[in-house]
């Protein structure tokens, strides 16, 4: 779409002389006004990027038109146009809200130059103001849901950091949303045509994460058959996240602090270095500061990865979220599960705003997840997630069955325990069955013959942009 500029002047020739020089030298649509009244009259009907008005003119001067533009649109950008002995109201209009002054009589060339920064000034405002709408009204930033105050912060947080090239440490308690927001960062900053690299770090034994990060020369060690390329390398020019960085060992912490130093890594059994060019970020839900003093995390390893710190609230913190937030995994999950469960009950609702919410938006995906697959109607209930309310201390305990037959209630317990109990070991393992499988003791197949009797799929828990870390 073309820029548009209202040119403001009560002499006729000066308006057609401007309007044919300027819109094919600035590539722009002109339109003209002959006073101050007819100028707010055409400001009511259209939006302009520039307004180019003349200080002097009868009836409304530029400067009274100039304080009626500003108090009706204060992001609008205004030039002044003055004669050479007008210089000192020029000045008051700079004063009052104008972007810049032109004397007359115009050189041509440093008209259209001033116009151009002044058109790019414009511009500027509108991305700005376009991005804080977007951050500020929508339901959802970057995949991270909610509109309160607190999250309004880490969304500027995030923007600000991710304009930066600076090592970034996201802290917060399981389920708050790490992952999302370490991804964020990367979406909005100069990286993010490169690779995102993420690392889980305490699912990794100590001695594969060392291999994993770095690579390894083939003969490194006894099944090294061959040369291996490291997660560092395969991020360069992108991100690495350290997921839960606070989780790994000393030896580790050691080696990741050469990197941040040094900025290049050392295969296992090579002799040479390697210089890589990435961005690291890396999230915790442990007390970091804690452990220094116990000696279990190297203080001058903290102080490198908490370059730019970035702390996100618990949901009990922000509860006025918790309804967006809820109806976002009721939207996503319920597409995910083929199924059409398209409402939280009321009742249910009030329950979720009541409750602590220890594993945040993941213990909430989790429960959501379950009520989908236990409705029976288009909407889920109290019952279809296991609360009962207690009366008495106004808490909520487990499903009651003094309705059901032995067999169905035995069922249901069965369908219950097997949606908390996988759902959790899906939720540990991203959505690797074979990783699930192992944590829990069974064979593949057989994990997946009862995911397959209770109708649990994997695919919701795999990370591919939801709310779920």
């Amino acid at each position: 779409m073309k820029r548009s500029i209202l040119i403001v002047d009560d002499e006729m020739d000066m308006l057609q002389l401007l309007k044919r020089s300027l819109e094919p030298d600035l590539n722009c649509t002109v339109e003209t006004a002959l006073s101050g009244e007819q100028t707010l009259q055409l400001l009511e009907r259209k939006m302009f990027d520039l307004v180019l008005a003349d200080i002097k003119m009868p009836g409304m001067n530029g400067l009274e038109l100039l304080e009626l533009i500003k108090r009706e649109n204060p992001d609008l950008t205004v030039v002044m146009m003055t004669g050479h002995g007008d210089i000192e109201m020029a000045v008051e209009a700079m004063k009052s809200g104008a972007y810049d002054f032109i004397t007359k009589p115009f050189d041509h060339d440093a008209l259209v130059l001033r116009l151009e920064k002044a058109l790019e000034r414009s511009s500027l405002l509108m991305e700005n103001i376009r991005l804080q709408k977007e951050c500020h009204e929508s339901d959802a930033f970057q995949n991270l849901v909610g509109k309160s105050s607190k999250m309004q912060r880490v969304y500027e947080t995030i923007q600000m950091v991710a304009k930066t090239d600076l090592t970034v440490l996201i802290t917060g308690e399981s389920g708050t949303g790490k992952d999302l927001s370490a991804r964020a960062i990367h979406a909005l900053s100069n990286r993010r045509s490169g690779p995102f690299i993420s690392v889980n770090c305490p699912t990794v034994p100590e001695n594969i994460l060392e291999s994993e990060l770095f690579g390894y020369k083939k003969g490194a060690f006894t099944h090294a058959t061959q040369n291996k390329t490291g997660l560092f390398q395969a991020a360069h020019r992108g991100t690495i996240f350290l997921d839960e960085i606070g989780d790994i060992s000393p030896t580790i912490q050691t080696k990741l602090l050469r990197v941040l130093q040094e900025k290049e890594i050392k295969p296992l059994g090579d002799t040479k270095t390697f210089e890589v060019d990435v961005r690291i970020i890396s999230s915790t839900n442990r007390n970091l500061k804690k452990k220094i003093k116990n000696t279990e995390f190297r203080q001058d390893f903290f102080y490198r990865l908490n370059v730019l710190p970035l702390e996100l609230p618990p949901l009990r913190e922000r509860r006025e979220d918790i309804p967006l937030i809820a109806n976002h995994l009721l939207e996503k999950h319920n597409r995910k599960l083929e199924k059409s469960v398209n409402k939280i009950s009321t009742e249910l609702m009030e329950i979720f705003m009541q409750q602590t919410w220890e594993g945040n938006v993941r213990e909430m995906e989790n429960v959501i997840m379950q009520g989908i697959l236990f409705s029976n109607t288009d909407e889920i209930t109290p019952r279809d997630v296991g609360f009962k309310k207690n009366t008495k201390n106004n808490s909520f305990t487990g499903q009651t069955f003094q309705d059901a037959s032995y067999k169905d209630a035995k069922e249901q317990v069965l369908k219950q325990f097997n949606a908390n109990f996988i759902g959790n070991l899906l939720t540990t393992s991203e959505g690797n069955v074979t990783q699930a499988a192992r944590l829990c003791g069974l064979e593949r197949q057989a994990l997946q013959q009862i995911m397959r009797r209770y109708g649990i799929k994997a695919e919701p828990f795999r990370k591919s942009g939801g709310q779920s870390k």
